[in-house]
């Protein structure tokens, strides 16, 4: 039996009870049902070109060496319709020796463009990429059809990561861990191997992502740390000191900020960025401080396993493998000099920190 039918063999039996767990609660699933889906995971995904690519850290304690530059599931793989230049940038960074890619059910609207381009390479490079994806959803069975709809798309009978997406204010958490919350499917999921680790993410407040990781040991934390940090709202003084002493894997995000925080960086009109999603809070008329190298060396510095960086084009990815390929870690001097030199675009660098979120 080739590789794609197995895989598709395994997916066909983890649909069968997520539809299944959709529709009943898992004590009501009979015992021989339960047992058939209990198949063991096949081993970590391998990808041969990474540690000649870029160097490679732990992801915690999961077992796995995953090189400090991974690909972003947005840019231009949230865009509709994009199969000719998404699928290219995701087909080039495994070829490149990236071996982390980072999706959700939530990039690229409800038809999650993401999940399908993604899914169009690891129909047939599975082995590649350690594979990671997200719920937004707060209950339980919201979750469940998440993460059957993922596999779907994602090609694939498991996931390597599955992570609650933007905890950012309690009742977040109080919906979580309640009584028929996401964090039921989460250990469900893990515990019907149909993912690997469960992770948690978030870039608005680092107080609410410290009370879900002292309530369970998640494998690791998805968070947004760059220069701009210290100025508002920091996670780099208690939650990444944190998130390091309970040895997780740690994955940065928010490295350029959407670009703001680059001196390459270009605004939209002040009338565009209010329209927009990611401008609705903060809006500037002035460019970034930063060269990107400057920026990822920057996190890259802090005591993170990887980045993960959204990409528009092979150029840009090509760029930012480079330069994970030359890095040296950056001293205090130095990186409390390019915070210093952040402050100026701290804001619009950390626009995510700036939303009202009364009922979210």
């Amino acid at each position: 039996m080739s590789q794609e039918q197995t895989v598709g063999a395994r997916r066909q039996g983890r649909r069968e009870f997520l539809k299944a767990g959709g529709a009943v609660t898992a004590a009501l699933l009979a015992p021989s049902a339960i047992a058939d889906t209990k198949k063991a995971l096949p081993g970590l995904p391998s990808n041969p070109v990474t540690s000649k690519a870029m160097p490679t850290r732990n992801l915690g304690k999961t077992g796995y060496k995953v090189g400090i530059f991974s690909l972003g599931g947005q840019a231009s793989l949230e865009k509709p319709n994009q199969w000719d230049s998404a699928v290219p940038i995701i087909e080039r960074a495994l070829d490149l020796g990236v071996n982390y890619i980072d999706t959700s059910s939530i990039y690229g609207g409800p038809e999650r463009w993401s999940e399908q381009y993604v899914g169009k390479v690891m129909a047939h490079r599975r082995n590649e990429a350690f594979l990671a994806t997200k719920t937004k959803e707060r209950t339980r069975e919201g979750s469940m059809r998440m993460i059957e709809k993922s596999l779907e798309l994602l090609k694939t009978d498991h996931v390597d990561l599955w992570q609650l997406h933007d905890v950012g204010i309690p009742k977040n958490v109080d919906d979580i861990f309640g009584k028929g919350g996401a964090f039921e499917a989460l250990l469900e999921m893990k515990e019907q191997k149909v993912v690997r680790h469960l992770g948690i993410t978030g870039h608005y407040r680092p107080d609410v992502l410290m009370e879900c990781i002292r309530r369970y040991p998640f494998d690791t934390i998805l968070m947004a740390i760059n220069a701009a940090d210290p100025h508002h709202f920091s996670f780099d003084a208690e939650l990444l000191p944190l998130a390091v002493e309970k040895q997780m894997g740690i994955i940065g995000m928010k490295i350029p900020g959407r670009g703001r925080l680059l001196s390459s960086w270009t605004p939209p009109s002040i009338e565009a960025q209010k329209h927009s999603w990611e401008g609705m809070a903060i809006q500037t008329d002035k460019s970034g401080s930063l060269t990107m190298r400057e920026a990822m060396y920057y996190t890259l510095s802090r005591p993170v396993s990887t980045v993960i960086i959204g990409c528009d084009s092979i150029a840009q990815l090509e760029e930012n493998v480079q330069l994970a390929r030359q890095f040296t870690p950056l001293n205090d001097k130095q990186n409390a000099e390019l915070v210093a030199k952040a402050e100026a675009c701290s804001k619009p660098s950390l626009f995510f920190r700036f939303y009202d979120r009364p009922t979210d």
